[in-house]
């Protein structure tokens, strides 16, 4: 597998994700790199070299430098209300999981794999998940989708958008995390925690367009 991926990879690109060398390797990388705000949808190999990724692009990313590593490249989805959703890498280590994610509100990021189960893991986002307004906007989440489904459209060094990731995203069933009614009594998260979460965002900025 590894030969294959080499292949895949042009040899300092490969080297490059090789250095990575762990789950925490791969989110200090993308924390590294600052956040975007364009309407793109990158493969791996552009936001390597481009070093700028949105949610959907990190995750992708991130899993496709997990594949890299000896990990299946995974990715979910969290689904929101009066939000956006937010796109995460995840893995399992000695049968835990964790994730890895960027996100432009700090407490949506890298996850240890100490999770018994991927609920579990989701519902460990649904504090810091929130909007401006500062409601608790987290609703569904989809299984892990193993990128390798897509290989055949070469989604980590495609130079073209990667929307059909996107869009598979979209059309896959989600699971609720909470019962009907709950949502309704759900308070807003006080001043100090939003300004927390908002912590290094970065404001909107025009990038190179697709």
């Amino acid at each position: 597998m590894k030969t294959e991926l080499s292949q895949t990879w042009l040899p300092y690109e490969f080297q490059a994700l090789r250095k990575l060398k762990s789950p925490r390797g791969i989110q200090t990388f993308l924390d590294t790199i600052p956040y975007h705000h364009s309407k793109s949808a990158w493969s791996p190999r552009r936001v390597l070299h481009e070093k700028t990724a949105h949610c959907l692009e990190g995750a992708i990313f991130a899993a496709a430098a997990l594949r890299v590593l000896g990990y299946p490249p995974l990715i979910l989805d969290l689904e929101a209300v009066n939000d956006s959703d937010h796109v995460i890498a995840v893995f399992k280590r000695n049968n835990y999981w964790g994730a890895i994610a960027t996100s432009n509100f700090s407490g949506l990021r890298y996850r240890e794999p100490v999770y018994r189960n991927v609920r579990e893991l989701v519902m460990s986002y649904f504090e810091n998940y929130i909007n401006l307004r500062g409601e608790r906007t987290l609703r569904r989440y989809s299984a892990p989708v193993n990128l390798k489904k897509f290989d055949s459209k070469h989604w980590m060094t495609t130079d073209s958008p990667v929307w059909f990731i996107a869009e598979h995203l979209v059309e896959i069933p989600h699971a609720p995390i909470l019962k009907r009614g709950t949502a309704q009594t759900l308070t807003r998260v006080d001043l100090r925690s939003l300004t927390a979460a908002q912590v290094g965002a970065s404001k909107k900025k025009k990038i190179k367009p697709e």
